[in-house]
């Protein structure tokens, strides 16, 4: 009997998790700003909780990953994950919030890696799975259109609270989509000397790490890269309703439309490189484009005279540059590591993105509670054109 083709419900799963990640994350960042009242310090102290959370738990769950079960390891993702959602929406105090968040941070490990290595498991075809991978991220995007309309008429119906519980029970819902439809034909688990095996993956997957110049540099890039984003990411709103855009009579529904036009702008950027990302020396090429991008959005944001040109700089920056930077360093990395160590692998990835974010992201938190947003932003611009010249340095890849 012929084994059903993985990508139909990988791609849907892709979008339906993105639709609840982003309709809680739109509600959850106005929320900590208007409702919370957060300081700006402590909005980056937030991300900070959390990346600190995913880089304790990263490789340990990415392991469990290679050694017992990518399917498992998703589902409990999505319990752990919907839990802390839904419990955002029920204080407004900083230091429960803090909690919640290395809750979904440590539910986030579980997934990071296992979704990428369970796909190409289950696929078994390399030539498709470059092309396959890139369309999740325009799946992903385009789940997140659905997930920030459907957040934000919620919300503007309700209040911000009920969307983050409602987004958060959805995603435990979606834990029993991937029990049920997910199959996992190519995948064997460890039964005997787990923690022996644990123990070998892990020193491979190092081993790989440390000496593919490749994935080395993918890895370094990523590191100096996140250094940068944190503070963008948290701080973009900030910056936005600084400038005039609207705070009071509903900010939900202006932030929506924000988010879905940079969401769509993603999409369109991504069907580009679908395509043309699976040649010699294509991961590094449009990394750097991808990159470029983020310096530019990145130096309007922080410098815009007024809120239309921060909304641009805004589209280039969260709506362009990240949609195609992780794709390619997914990709990028993926391409390059064996079955038995690729969910690990992916976990490095994970790892560098959270010691990049937790370095830079208090540090630029900092300078943003007593100095200015604009002389923050500057710092993630220059973090982004560092990671540039690393890149275009380095002689990997090309």
């Amino acid at each position: 009997m012929a084994t059903r083709d993985p990508v139909p419900v990988f791609l849907w799963w892709t979008a339906l998790s993105s639709a609840t990640f982003r309709g809680y994350g739109l509600a959850a960042l106005i929320y900590f700003v208007t409702d919370a009242d957060l300081e700006p310090l402590q909005l980056v102290l937030l991300g900070t909780a959390l990346e600190v959370a995913v880089l304790i738990a990263e490789i340990p769950t990415g392991v469990v990953a290679d050694t017992l079960s990518r399917k498992r390891s998703i589902v409990i993702s999505h319990v752990i994950m919907g839990l802390a959602f839904a419990a955002v929406g029920l204080t407004t105090d900083f230091v429960p919030l803090l909690l919640t968040q290395v809750a979904w941070g440590v539910g986030f490990t579980f997934m990071s890696g296992a979704d990428v290595a369970w796909i190409t498991d289950e696929l078994n075809d390399p030539l498709r799975i470059d092309q396959v991978l890139a369309r999740r991220e325009r799946w992903r995007l385009l789940g997140g259109v659905v997930g920030l309309a459907a957040s934000g008429v919620l919300a503007w119906a309700t209040d911000l609270a009920t969307a983050m519980i409602v987004m958060g029970l959805i995603r435990l819902a979606l834990g029993l989509f991937v029990a049920l439809l997910f199959t996992e034909h190519n995948f064997t688990p460890v039964t005997e000397h787990r923690f022996a095996e644990s123990k070998a993956i892990f020193k491979e997957g190092v081993s790989l790490a440390r000496h593919d110049t490749q994935i080395f540099l993918v890895l370094g890039a990523t590191l100096t890269l996140n250094s940068g984003a944190e503070a963008v990411d948290r701080l973009f709103n900030r910056r936005l309703i600084d400038l005039g855009f609207p705070e009071t009579a509903n900010p939900i529904v202006w932030f929506t439309l924000l988010g879905v036009v940079g969401l769509l702008a993603g999409v369109l950027a991504l069907r580009f490189i679908e395509t043309r990302v699976g040649g010699a020396g294509a991961p590094r090429r449009y990394y750097l484009w991808g990159v470029g991008l983020a310096v530019a959005g990145t130096i309007v944001l922080a410098w815009a005279p007024n809120v239309w040109v921060g909304i641009a700089g805004t589209f280039v920056v969260r709506g362009i540059g990240w949609a195609i930077i992780p794709a390619v360093a997914t990709i990028w990395v993926n391409r390059r590591t064996p079955s038995n160590v690729r969910a690990t692998v992916q976990s490095f990835l994970g790892q560098a993105e959270s010691v990049g974010e937790i370095a830079g992201g208090v540090a630029l938190g900092a300078v943003a509670q007593w100095s200015t947003l604009p002389i923050a932003l500057t710092g993630s611009a220059g973090l982004f054109l560092l990671t540039f010249a690393i890149v275009t340095r380095s002689p990997a890849g090309r």
